[in-house]
């Protein structure tokens, strides 16, 4: 390894260096706890040949890479959960050594303390509601085949309508389905519908939302899902979590 860096990975509080003996950062590296002001930023050394800012530019676009850095970051990240309050950093976040590494403390303090007791004893699920793909138009009114003008207009509105109708009908589910679990959560946030090609769904993301919950009733939200799922049966809701509460305890770098 050539000149090295020190990867940042997650904030928390006070932690040993051996509570994550059992976990590596990137390139197998040993995770080591750099602590300060009562906080503790768990990094790794990475060499600068490949996350320096120009390899790194690179490197961003090179999918099989990126892919493997993501992996192992969110290794650490859960890692560093199930030992107590976590704010998990953007991926690539890098300081030349760890007196670097205590200035970004410094900077972050105010904000971390307000990040980590928000999401003390707290995880996050993510929600999806999909509507099902839209219905084809009947062939004689997209093609206009065989119909007089006036009737092919006519048929033309009352396609648009009932489209748009069944857009708001499901907009109006989403709606619901969001405000039943936000109503059970701690925070609550819609985040911005995924490409089809991201989620492997055909139809409209109706709802992307991400949900902070006491762990204590983790157990209430499989259960909560499923009664809406029975409510809305217009509409396929997926579920997945606990995970590290990304979507509430990012800092803004």
């Amino acid at each position: 390894m050539g000149e090295t860096a020190r990867y940042l990975y997650a904030i928390t509080r006070r932690l040993p260096s051996s509570a994550l003996s059992g976990t590596t950062g990137l390139g197998r590296a040993r995770l080591d706890v750099v602590e300060h002001q009562g906080l503790a930023a768990v990094v790794s050394d990475v060499d600068l040949d490949e996350y320096g800012e120009e390899p790194l530019r690179e490197n961003f676009e090179q999918l099989e890479w990126l892919e493997e850095v993501a992996r192992t970051h969110d290794a650490v990240i859960q890692a560093v959960t199930a030992l107590g309050a976590t704010a998990p950093l953007r991926i690539a976040t890098i300081c030349l050594d760890d007196e670097g590494v205590r200035q970004r403390l410094d900077e972050w303090g105010t904000a971390l303390e307000q990040v980590l007791a928000n999401v003390e004893g707290r995880l996050e699920w993510s929600v999806k509601v999909f509507a099902p793909p839209a219905e084809r138009e009947p062939t004689g009114v997209a093609a206009g085949g065989g119909l007089g003008g006036a009737e092919y207009l006519r048929r033309k509105r009352a396609a648009t309508q009932a489209r748009s109708d069944a857009e708001s009908v499901a907009a109006q589910v989403g709606d619901e389905i969001h405000d039943a679990l936000s109503a059970m959560s701690v925070a609550s946030r819609r985040l911005h519908p995924q490409d089809p090609r991201l989620t492997g769904h055909a139809g409209t993301m109706l709802l992307n939302g991400a949900y902070l919950i006491d762990a204590d009733d983790g157990h209430l939200v499989d259960s909560r899902v499923r009664d809406l799922a029975e409510a809305h049966p217009s509409v396929e809701i997926t579920c997945a979590g606990p995970w590290p509460p990304y979507s509430f305890a990012m800092l803004e770098q």
